[in-house]
């Protein structure tokens, strides 16, 4: 049942088998590539017995739940960004878990105050930065406006989920006025117009077009480690992670999560699903496969992610950079950021 085509995928319930509603099953709608969470699905089935059925979009999960109602056959929906998870939350299609072992082992900072959605792995949004030609070992979130990077930056759409989580997050620290003189001035220091994910970032860099760039952790752990790709390896081999902060001295982060639907027609199964993705097992599994940071508290990262470097994670409530992201998205249009630097 995996496939990369929503369109090939099942419709509705009565297109799963019958196994797919028996007790022993839990479905699972996902924007996470298949390849990222099956180790840790796997690692749930060994230890439950329970099997997984997971159907991939790349978009319109929110929308797919909603029209399928209360035939949907998904148990769990899994995503990445806070957006995400709160739109899922603002669309009716999750249901409130109230669980005692999932709030034990999640810190309350990643993890929805009424119990939609629930945090299960970090990412911090950092700076990459050239080896060859970046001597600063040290960058605030406010230094990205400054001058001196007139021309050396580069980044992704400003709309793109990831940046609009850290736009969010300034307005939560600093107001919304500084925020937006803040996003003028990166948009100034922008080398080339925002384009392409965080990866391709990196290989703006090697090719000279900016110097620093934003870009999510793990994605420094995925190219280092591409044996398939050799120039992504050259990229990310190229890069120094610089860890950029607000004046609290913390790192904006963002997460993968997970959800009950709202429909969820093996709760049970579902529940138990959440529980041990908040578990230890598959926090391990997570950061090993994964390069993410776990969410839960004391639990190093791998030895890949921590030769990046020292992570503080800030403690702002993901329900709170939530909350600005409507202004924060209005902002980016405002200021023209995805226009480039010279409009």
């Amino acid at each position: 049942m995996r496939t990369n085509s929503a369109a090939a995928a099942f419709a509705l319930a009565s297109l799963f088998s019958g196994a797919a509603l028996a007790d022993g099953t839990v479905n699972i709608y996902t924007y996470r590539q298949p390849e990222l969470i099956q180790p840790v699905l796997d690692a749930f089935t060994a230890e439950t017995g329970i099997k997984t059925e997971v159907l991939f979009l790349d978009k319109g999960l929110a929308e797919r739940v909603a029209a399928e109602g209360q035939n949907s056959p998904v148990d769990v929906i899994m995503t990445v960004d806070i957006s995400r998870l709160t739109a899922a939350k603002e669309a009716g299609i999750t249901q409130a878990l109230n669980d005692e072992t999932i709030n034990g082992l999640l810190p309350a900072e990643y993890r929805d105050p009424e119990g939609h959605w629930f945090g299960l792995t970090k990412r911090a949004r950092v700076v990459y930065a050239s080896k060859d030609r970046v001597t600063d070992t040290a960058i605030t979130y406010a230094d990205l406006a400054d001058p001196k990077w007139k021309g050396k930056i580069c980044m992704r759409s400003g709309q793109h989920d990831y940046n609009l989580a850290l736009i969010s997050a300034a307005i939560a620290h600093w107001s919304p006025e500084k925020t937006e003189a803040w996003l003028t001035g990166l948009k100034a220091n922008l080398g080339r117009k925002p384009d392409g994910g965080d990866r391709p970032q990196a290989g703006a860099i090697v090719a000279g077009e900016c110097d620093i760039a934003l870009g999510n952790t793990y994605y420094v752990g995925l190219m280092r480690t591409n044996e398939k790709d050799p120039k992504e390896k050259e990229w990310g081999n190229a890069i120094n992670v610089i860890f950029p902060t607000f004046e609290n001295g913390l790192t904006h982060v963002n997460i993968s999560g997970a959800a009950l639907a709202k429909n969820a027609p093996n709760r049970e199964n579902g529940v138990k699903l959440i529980q041990f993705l908040a578990g230890h097992k598959a926090q391990q599994i997570y950061a090993e496969a994964n390069y993410e940071y776990p969410v839960e508290p004391g639990l190093e990262p791998s030895e890949m992610v921590k030769s990046f470097g020292e992570l503080k994670a800030d403690t702002l409530p993901l329900a709170e950079i939530a909350s600005h992201r409507k202004a924060a998205s209005e902002m980016v249009d405002r200021v023209g950021l995805d226009d480039g630097p010279s409009s």
